[in-house]
């Protein structure tokens, strides 16, 4: 009886730990009204990816660091949150104008700041939220934060020992932790003394893998993007640079739609995969880089004067005991993404084999990755 009651009275102060079959109405906060808590204390440091060892050539690269002033990258602490925002007053004497750009999903803001401004301010907006800078490229204007853990439903690490008491008890869904990270582009833009500026978000959560028997176990998987959320922090980030609260609100609920994009995937010279955009060079140029952003692509380089972009990916059938053992880093290679004007309103994307081998598996997998590229939009 009394071990009973025991096991009663510990499943019901358990009961907000999990999330049962049933469903439950959530009610979505309005932008800007949205909680948003990430832990510093709960780095996912085990999804960190490290530097590539393979650089391409770099010689021509637009050279953001000509804007930008040089950065010391650090870890976050509770402290430096409040440092962070002391130390981007300084920029922020007077209100600034941010335009809000969208087209289909993606939204992406225009700031009458220089590139230097953008790149400090956005770094202290990622400590305000307890993040560390992970990656930084000043040369393509790329900032990366680490992975954080957002909104847990189980604070307590101890999660082993509640399943082992309760799951052949129980049958529930547990609430495991979502970690997110986004990455910032700053891009100068034609007119002077403006800004375009990026933000994406990439998400990952942890799953249950064969639930309820003995040799249960979680595994880390790509979650879908959350629109909402990466949109309340592209709303956060506007007013951080400088826009009033209400006026950008307003501007993002109202941001007008452009027309939808089509790009279709066509055989190129030697049998590789090209895209075809109705663009001219410009755009399509600002719309490569927004889907290598979406794709979370390691972007090592770019040359403007080129219009190229050069790329680390993993192909899938390299997958084996050596990206096992060391990460999907140990068998990346290096693409170039060139991006040629045709007519005025015609503009194609080159997939270009850096190696020269010009191996039939490059040329398949040129067509899936333009594929996920074409996607996108």
């Amino acid at each position: 009886m009394v071990k009973t009651a025991v096991l009663t009275i510990l499943s019901l102060s358990l009961t907000g730990c999990f999330s049962f079959d049933e469903k439950e109405e959530v009610k979505q906060a309005s932008l800007g009204e949205r909680d948003i808590k990430y832990y510093s204390n709960k780095t996912v440091t085990s999804l960190e990816i490290p530097p590539d060892l393979t650089k391409p050539s770099s010689q021509n690269a637009f050279k953001l660091s000509e804007y930008v002033s040089n950065i010391q990258e650090d870890t976050v602490s509770f402290s430096e949150k409040d440092n962070a925002i002391k130390e981007a007053s300084s920029i922020l004497r007077t209100s600034s104008n941010v335009i809000v750009k969208r087209s289909g999903e993606r939204r992406w803001l225009v700031v009458d700041k220089k590139p230097d401004d953008v790149w400090n301010l956005s770094k202290s907006f990622f400590k305000s939220h307890g993040f560390a800078i992970k990656k930084t490229n000043k040369k393509i204007g790329l900032m990366e934060t680490d992975f954080l853990e957002n909104h847990p439903e189980i604070p307590d690490r101890s999660l082993g020992v509640i399943r082992s008491m309760l799951k052949k008890a129980i049958a529930a869904r547990y609430a495991l932790p979502i970690v997110d990270k986004y990455r910032i582009r700053i891009e100068p833009t034609q007119e002077t003394g403006k800004t375009a500026v990026y933000l994406s978000l990439n998400s990952m959560e942890e799953v249950l893998t064969k639930a309820g028997k003995d040799d249960e176990n979680t595994i880390w998987q790509s979650r879908p993007k959350d629109q909402a959320l990466e949109t309340e922090m592209l709303y956060r980030l506007m007013t951080f640079l400088g826009s009033d609260h209400a006026v950008a609100r307003e501007k993002i609920l109202k941001a007008k739609e452009e027309q939808k994009l089509t790009v279709e995937v066509a055989k190129s010279v030697g049998g590789y995969a090209k895209l075809v955009f109705s663009l001219g060079q410009y755009d399509t140029w600002d719309n490569m880089g927004w889907a290598l952003d979406q794709l979370n692509i390691d972007v090592e380089d770019k040359d403007i004067k080129e219009s190229s972009f050069y790329i680390n990916v993993a192909r899938n059938e390299d997958k084996g005991i050596w990206s096992r053992m060391f990460g999907d880093d140990a068998i990346k290679k290096s693409f170039q993404i060139s991006v040629k004007q045709i007519d005025t309103n015609t503009t194609e994307v080159y997939f270009n084999d850096l190696s020269e081998e010009n191996e039939q598996a490059t040329i398949d997998f040129s067509y899936e990755f333009l594929g996920d590229i074409a996607k996108q939009f």
